[in-house]
């Protein structure tokens, strides 16, 4: 199998979780009568609803994960397929959702991302910038693997990158990590009124340095490996012996 095949089955079988998840979704917001989420009491989830929803989302989060598995080969190649499958998820996700729902409306409304650990919140804009710099990744190494070779820079660049997702983290749950000392009530009730746009963005450019380090070391390979085919082709020009055969006119 390709692996433009492969990347297929993995955005198809995304697609099929993403619309999965935004059905479970919207069963469950009007269950609670929650389809938008950003209002008075958010997380009106409690017993053991709440218990078998963190069980879904880590459940979801693991079958994503296995999908990079069965994929790929190599560990960067799995890393990939993982997260396309992730990105195209999350996307398709809101996609499906707005389809089912009418919501959201727009791309600045609010939205709990996930429960684990806490409550995530931030704009829907938010996760769709990671989730397409994930699939434009993904896409990378994925479809050009042979092409991009492993540097001592590949493993500075994913320290920078672990920065960055943990600085976006601290931006999800800022609102959460503050009310936490209330009690998990207080937690639930939580409604952020400004999002950390400035330092989401820091967190989003350093969350970019693999992807601007494997798209870089994929365009030096090819300008040198053409530079170098451009040589041979002059060297074969230069060394070709002079046309010593008589012309016509003599």
């Amino acid at each position: 199998m390709t692996a433009r095949a492969r990347w297929m089955l993995v955005v198809t079988f995304a697609a099929g979780m993403a619309w999965v998840e935004a059905a479970s979704v919207y069963y469950l917001r009007v269950m609670v009568d929650r389809v938008e989420p950003y209002q008075p009491d958010p997380l009106p989830i409690r017993g053991i609803l709440g218990e078998v929803e963190l069980v879904r989302e880590g459940a979801t989060l693991l079958m994503l994960a296995m999908t990079g598995m069965l994929a790929g080969r190599a560990w960067r190649a799995r890393l990939g397929y993982a997260a396309i499958a992730f990105g195209s998820w999350d996307i398709l996700y809101y996609v499906f959702l707005r389809i089912i729902s009418g919501w959201p409306a727009s791309l600045f409304d609010w939205d709990i991302l996930f429960l684990l650990p806490l409550p995530w919140w931030g704009p829907v804009l938010a996760p769709v910038c990671i989730a397409s710099l994930m699939i434009v990744w993904g896409t990378l190494v994925t479809q050009w693997q042979d092409r991009i070779p492993v540097t001592r820079f590949t493993r500075a660049s994913w320290g920078v990158s672990w920065a960055g997702i943990l600085l976006a983290l601290g931006v999800f749950m800022a609102d959460s990590i503050r009310a936490r000392p209330g009690g998990p009530d207080t937690v639930r009730q939580v409604l952020p009124t400004s999002f950390n746009w400035p330092v989401f963005g820091a967190a989003l450019l350093l969350m970019a340095t693999p992807l601007a380090h494997t798209g870089w070391s994929a365009f030096a390979l090819r300008l040198r490996r053409d530079r170098r085919s451009l040589s041979r082709r002059r060297e074969a020009g230069g060394s070709r012996p002079f046309d010593t055969a008589p012309s016509r006119s003599e």
